[in-house]
């Protein structure tokens, strides 16, 4: 089948779904939920099969170690797939919420109702993670959608879809309301991106090419983001705090956007700069300093360029810096940062209120580190993307994010005079 036809074919089944879907009661969009955990709870092993298929795969081919391990699944990683889908269970359900009704002067009642955005198009790379939690939003939000993942986890995303589509089933509801692209073809996503009658919605989620591309041929509208990485910035006197939360900033995980790419340091903090050099070698971690930080902590024995500062590594590879001020972070800030996450590590209330005031970002911290940022640790259950754009969601996009909003008036045989 050529991709227009197939995208035509999704999209048509993904409609028919969609208005089943945005007209069920919760209960049973929530006993979907629940019958999908089940169904991978029932079958871990042959998930793990199907994911270790992708693996040898992505290693043979010498895919990145961080897409390596971002296409990984583990038996953790599984629990916390089923943890989320109970977490997004149990949320408050979004379709028909209505807010700020009020009584006008003529006597009619305004107000505004969420509703689903329709058919959500989601076309992501490597994590097959991706899969269940974009599933489990769409569905409780009252969405179909359309699921196209990279061809390094195409088993592990088939397996997934055969379960999710067996829980759809069993909770009486349109097994198309999720639908796994079965197919590799590049094309498939030119066609998906280009048919606002298959979708109404685009979220991208993978690497700058990929985003570029779909923000750039795209004629449906796009929640994304690009040039996605962290900032952790240090102030005022040193506090033992900071090292914990810089190497956790750094080090927990190296392949996710939340990890710190970029660390400044204040003149009030260098003292703790050699301490911390060290633990973050000892973890092998590359580092490329400024030539301020690299008198301080000689240590260091790359020097950064421009480019570094502007640079997501996914790797462990850190650049320095040493700021005069607040004002100097927060300049290098806006000219360098991505709109993702940053953290400041301070003691002093008025440069924290002024930091989350003035940076603009779309996860702005004090005293955590940036990994935090993420639709799970925000309660959000799950996050379908994390989108810089500053119109209809930014940030973590969990249920509210998948929802639009409609007027909504009561009247009681009121006429317009």
């Amino acid at each position: 089948m050529d991709p227009k036809t197939l995208v035509a074919e999704l999209g048509n089944n993904a409609r028919v779904a969609a208005r089943q879907l945005a007209a069920a009661p919760v209960a049973v969009r929530n006993q979907a939920l629940a019958a999908i955990g089940a169904a991978i709870s029932d079958h871990r092993t042959g998930l793990l099969e199907a994911n270790q298929k992708d693996l040898e795969r992505g290693r043979s081919t010498g895919l990145d170690p961080a897409l390596l391990d971002r296409l990984e699944l583990t038996p953790a990683r599984i629990d916390d797939l089923l943890l989320s889908l109970e977490q997004v269970a149990s949320l408050a359900d979004p379709v028909g919420a209505m807010d700020d009704v009020r009584t006008m002067d003529s006597g009619i009642r305004v107000g505004k109702m969420r509703v689903p955005l329709g058919v959500v198009g989601m076309i992501y790379e490597s994590r097959p993670n991706v899969t269940v939690e974009a599933a489990s939003l769409c569905l409780k939000s009252g969405n179909a959608v359309i699921l196209r993942g990279g061809s390094e986890a195409i088993d592990s995303n088939r397996f997934l879809g055969a379960l999710i589509e067996s829980g759809l089933e069993q909770a009486g509801l349109d097994k198309s309301a999720v639908q796994v692209v079965q197919v590799t073809d590049r094309a498939v996503v030119g066609a998906l991106i280009a048919a606002p009658e298959a979708v109404d919605v685009i979220i991208p989620r993978g690497g700058k090419g990929l985003i570029e591309r779909v923000a750039a041929d795209a004629r449906v509208p796009v929640i994304k983001h690009l040039d996605v990485f962290a900032t952790s910035t240090s102030m005022t006197a040193p506090t033992p705090r900071w090292p914990a939360i810089a190497l956790n900033a750094k080090t927990q995980r190296y392949g996710t956007c939340n990890t710190m790419e970029t660390l400044l340091v204040s003149q009030g903090m260098q003292s703790l700069l050699p301490g911390l050099v060290d633990a973050l070698q000892q973890r092998g971690v590359e580092l490329r300093g400024c030539p301020r930080s690299r008198k301080i902590a000689p240590a260091i024995a790359i020097d950064a360029t421009e480019e570094d500062w502007g640079t997501e590594y996914l790797a462990p590879i850190l650049s320095i810096r040493v700021v005069d001020d607040l004002e100097d972070a927060m300049e290098h800030i806006a000219r360098y940062g991505s709109g993702h996450t940053e953290s400041i590590v301070t003691e002093h209330h008025g440069r924290a209120m002024r930091f989350l005031r003035e940076v603009d970002s779309s996860s702005v911290m004090v005293n955590a580190s940036t990994r935090f940022a993420d639709g799970f640790e925000y309660g959000l259950g799950a996050e379908i993307g994390i989108s810089t754009d500053k119109f209809h969601a930014r940030g973590p996009v969990g249920l509210e994010g998948l929802t639009s909003q409609k007027y909504v008036v009561f009247g009681e045989g009121h006429v317009r005079s």
